[in-house]
């Protein structure tokens, strides 16, 4: 009998955790399955263990080839795989009972091509939010696709999803050789498929062991691994999807090229590292470069002219300083703000001014901490601050608005961040029942604008009007 769903695990010497991910399979609460696990030569008591399994549930089968790395021994999975529907698991991961179960259920009802889902962290033992997944699933949503939800090109792992089988064999979707062979696969799936659902459950639990091979992550031919990935993924979107290069980039800017400092910083003999770390920038396109944050602008300005010690410097500044990010105004007939980092204006390094500019990386930030009704009106108590400013903000104003209507209201400060105001009910007669509010700050040249948020919840705090009595009304926030 066909299953519904084939999960592909390839195993080399993952003994000690391969028990556990085969464990969470078998108790799916989806049971029409098959796992094909596929011996990648493994040398240790890995087999044993895969032949435990195929001898105690008939839905395990076991396939055996010589040691060729993860990608081809996923494709060989695939080969056998019989389901409607494809998946895959690293064999020292774990999958959460009902992740497989939800998938295809979103699946069935909207007739995407794949759907994936949010993934945990396993780090001794604790589960923990996974920072190459963050951001991505936290506004689930059905029938969209990476061109307009751009946040999945951060979802660059095929393990936290299922694929409809007939559109991996349709877009002739195959892993390359390599160890971050994923990753190409993941973002080709994404472009060609024509729609995606995206889950906000946990959907796998990716484990953290330092002896993976993608935790030697600042050994050479890792780094020149990770650049060949980023290079598939760049052509591919060059030629299928070029409005997804600029955040690629950024991406890389941010997560992978974390690896290369780390490198730098631990070799004696970086004149390697440096060669591959400017082909690593020379992949990347100008919009991501500009737009990096300034600390990691001073990062990359550094790399280009190949001074590692002012580098590992600053890496320092970054472990050391709590309040690394600090951003200061200078000077005062045309103040630009810059990031308060070291070598700024060394008449050594002679760094241009430009590299420091972080005026584009503030915003203000407005809280609500408490609405009290007098008898007579509500007094409202807040916080307006600006991000990574340690000083009190300039000009302040504050305003209702519903949308249509803006109703300015009188402000008092209080202390470094704190602000006082008052809404009376009866200047909203005749404005919608839902109010935010806004402020609108100068300093120094900066102006911002930002909407207040609900300071224990930490979501949009919103002024509603159920009922309009002039006294006792109840008025929510």
């Amino acid at each position: 009998m066909i299953p519904l769903l084939s999960v592909v695990v390839p195993f080399y010497n993952v003994e000690p955790y391969l028990t556990e991910c085969l464990k969470s399979l078998a108790v799916q609460t989806l049971d029409d399955l098959e796992v094909i696990m596929v011996d990648d030569g493994s040398c240790d008591g890995s087999r044993r263990i895969a032949e435990d399994f195929v001898a105690g549930d008939a839905r395990f089968a076991l396939v055996e080839q010589r040691n060729l790395g993860p990608g081809p021994a996923r494709n060989k999975g695939v080969e056998h795989a019989r389901g409607m529907y494809l998946a895959f698991a690293d064999a020292d991961d774990v999958v959460p009972p009902e992740a497989y179960e939800r998938l295809i259920a979103k699946l069935a009802e909207t007739g995407s091509d794949l759907a994936c889902g949010a993934v945990g962290r396993l780090v001794d033992g604790v589960l923990e939010e996974s920072v190459l997944h963050e951001k991505v699933f936290r506004r689930p949503e059905l029938c969209t696709h990476i061109t307009d939800k751009q946040v999945l090109v951060r979802d660059r792992t095929v393990w936290n999803k299922v694929y409809r089988r007939d559109f991996w064999e349709r877009a002739g979707l195959e892993f390359p050789a390599g160890i971050y062979e994923d990753v190409p696969v993941a973002m080709q799936a994404h472009v060609l498929a024509t729609s995606v659902d995206m889950l906000g459950d946990v959907v796998y639990h990716w484990r953290r062991r330092e002896s993976s091979i993608t935790q030697c992550r600042n050994e050479l031919s890792n780094l020149q691994e990770r650049l060949a990935a980023i290079r598939a993924v760049r052509a591919f979107f060059d030629e299928r999807a070029p409005e997804l290069l600029d955040g690629f980039d950024a991406l890389v800017l941010e997560k992978d090229i974390i690896f290369l400092f780390q490198a730098l910083e631990a070799s004696e003999e970086p004149e390697q590292l440096l060669g591959l770390a400017q082909s690593w920038v020379a992949e990347l396109g100008r919009q991501a470069l500009a737009t990096a944050p300034s600390l990691r602008r001073l990062e990359l300005h550094l790399l280009a002219r190949g001074l590692v010690a002012e580098l590992r410097a600053i890496r320092e500044f970054r472990r050391s300083r709590e309040d690394v990010s600090r951003v200061v105004p200078r000077g005062w007939r045309h103040t630009r703000w810059y990031g308060d980092y070291p070598f700024f204006r060394d008449r050594r390094l002679k760094i241009p001014d430009d590299v420091y500019d972080a005026r584009d990386e503030l915003k203000l930030v407005a809280r609500v901490e408490e609405c009290q009704w007098t008898g007579t009106e509500y007094q409202v108590r807040g916080q307006v601050a600006i991000h990574r400013v340690d000083r009190r903000v300039g000009r302040l104003n504050l305003w209702l608005s519903d949308g249509h209507r803006k109703i300015p209201l009188d402000v008092r400060r209080k202390g470094r961040h704190g602000i006082v105001t008052a809404i009376d009910p009866a200047r909203l007669e005749g404005g919608g029942p839902s109010w935010r509010l806004q402020a609108r700050t100068e300093t120094r040249g900066l102006v911002l604008k930002g909407w207040f948020r609900d300071g224990a919840a930490n979501s949009a705090w919103r002024f509603s009007v159920p009922g309009w009595s002039r006294t006792g009304m109840d008025i929510t926030q």
